[in-house]
């Protein structure tokens, strides 16, 4: 299948998940994260690339669209695979990426937030991903060391520059929102969400309001939930899905705001987590799953 014929947009079981307009695209609800497309450990290189890149091509045939990595994932490894997979881009797509962060190890994170570290990173990730500018550059966390109007300044200057087209925040309060949005548009939020970890009910909430799509990572942490006998178990035997079928069913439902972004390196596991997209749960099921939250 070409990637880049005019009908990839409209094809795949990926479009039943609805879409949302992102940093000036229209996008696809169900999304694809590209941590796992490297090494054990997201460090280094994976044994073998020609999986991956089968794999990202296999995402948009899919109908997924909206495609997240970060220049951290390997260091820089899945900038790389997502490039030799998909570049030219379709025009459909929304490549975003992320700034902010250091890997000196496998899952040895350290968050940096200098702005010529940002300025850096944003200019690296344009040449890795073959781009003059980035859909979306995402703040991936604030740098509690570094006043953070000035993490956002740097972001805005990128904007400015061109660099960048729309400028989006990772793991945030409501606050820090709103004292970005005093310096420069946001595009989006991304934090972690899922039917097990509400915590950030309140930015979704916040976001919905205000019109800013919320970006929800690991929206597959069901732990207990989909055990035997457990709700997420029950529903799918009642709709014959899997119980992370019912998981990213229910944030489709839960809100309209919602962008899952579920993440693999396994082609079976991503063609059951974009059918997904094709579960539709009753009220009675919505409302046992929001249920849970309390």
């Amino acid at each position: 299948m070409d990637l880049h014929s005019s009908d990839q947009a409209s094809t795949g079981e990926g479009v039943a998940s609805g879409t949302i307009e992102i940093a000036g695209k229209t996008v696809h609800r169900l999304g694809f994260g590209a941590m796992r497309l490297t090494g054990p450990g997201v460090w280094g290189e994976p044994a073998d690339r020609g999986p991956f890149i089968q794999l990202m091509r296999r995402v948009i045939e899919l109908g997924v669209d909206f495609i997240d990595t970060a220049s951290v994932y390997g260091p820089h490894v899945s900038e790389e695979i997502i490039r030799a997979a998909l570049h030219p881009y379709p025009a459909h797509v929304l490549i975003t990426t992320k700034g902010g962060q250091t890997q000196s190890g496998p899952g040895s994170y350290a968050t940096l937030g200098r702005p010529e570290y940002l300025r850096q990173e944003c200019v690296l990730s344009l040449r890795r991903l073959g781009v003059d500018h980035i859909d979306l550059y995402q703040l991936h966390q604030v740098d509690p060391t570094v006043p953070f109007e000035d993490q956002i300044g740097v972001m805005k200057e990128l904007k400015d520059e061109g660099k960048i087209a729309a400028i989006g925040l990772n793991e945030v309060t409501v606050d820090q929102i709103v004292a970005a949005r005093q310096i420069v548009d946001i595009a989006s939020v991304q934090n972690q969400y899922s039917v097990t970890t509400r915590k950030h009910e309140n930015v979704l909430d916040h976001c919905t309001r205000e019109g800013i799509p919320f970006i929800s990572w690991f929206p597959l942490d069901i732990g207990a939930l989909a055990q035997a006998g457990g709700p997420l178990d029950t529903i799918a035997a009642q709709t014959g899905a899997t119980p992370a079928q019912i998981a990213l069913a229910w944030q489709l439902a839960h809100s309209e705001n919602l962008v899952p972004i579920p993440g693999t390196a396994s082609m079976a596991h991503l063609e059951e987590n974009v059918a997904a997209a094709t579960v539709r749960l009753s009220p009675q099921q919505i409302a046992e799953l929001d249920a849970l939250a309390g």
